[in-house]
């Protein structure tokens, strides 16, 4: 595949395009955009989790409540780690509609609605093997979004551990990993927060 506009589905087009609209904050996530461009490109199959090589495309959320400038977060149940919510495609092919969908699911919220359509930040990050995949790559489209209620949060025990709201610093360390740090910078700046 060449990766030239008639040779990409729609989904994938309409990927790329939000790809190339997107400006990436610093040198890692311009090196994760040309890795997500190159995935979206050549890789029909670029949004199933069957996809091991390099890996496939993921939709997160990082949930804020405006009220008080917080952020959800959940402790991944397989990872063992803070996360914001998020996960594979399961049909949409559409980040945007994956990060919401793994959004309501996992935090409970009906109420959630994107901060922006645009992409917030982007992150390609290595899982490790388990559950009879081999070790691959998220390529990870990072958006915000925002609920009124968040005293309604409920986890998903399947996929969670807990969930907790945090100041956006806090959840920064809890994160504990630099690409987290920057997309909660700019999820900040969407809300007019400090950090």
């Amino acid at each position: 595949m060449n990766g030239s506009p008639a040779s990409l589905d729609a989904p994938r087009a309409a990927l790329r395009a939000a790809l190339r609209a997107h400006v990436p904050a610093d040198e890692a996530e311009e090196r994760d955009r040309t890795a997500m461009l190159a995935l979206v490109e050549s890789e029909p199959a670029c949004f199933s989790r069957a996809t091991f090589s390099p890996g496939h495309f993921t939709g997160s959320l990082f949930v804020l409540s405006p009220a008080d400038g917080r952020v959800l977060l959940h402790h991944h149940r397989r990872l063992g780690r803070w996360l914001q919510m998020g996960g594979h495609d399961e049909g949409e092919h559409d980040p945007a509609a994956t990060a919401l969908r793994e959004g309501r699911e996992e935090s409970g919220l009906g109420d959630l609605a994107l901060l922006s359509p645009a992409i917030l930040d982007l992150d390609v990050h290595p899982i490790p093997a388990a559950k009879g995949e081999p070790p691959h790559a998220h390529f990870d489209v990072r958006y915000a979004a925002i609920t009124r209620e968040p005293s309604s949060a409920r986890a998903d025990e399947a996929e969670s551990l807990g969930l907790a709201w945090l100041p956006l610093a806090d959840a920064a360390v809890r994160m504990g990993e630099p690409g987290a740090v920057r997309a909660l910078a700019k999820a900040a700046r969407l809300l007019d927060l400090t950090f």
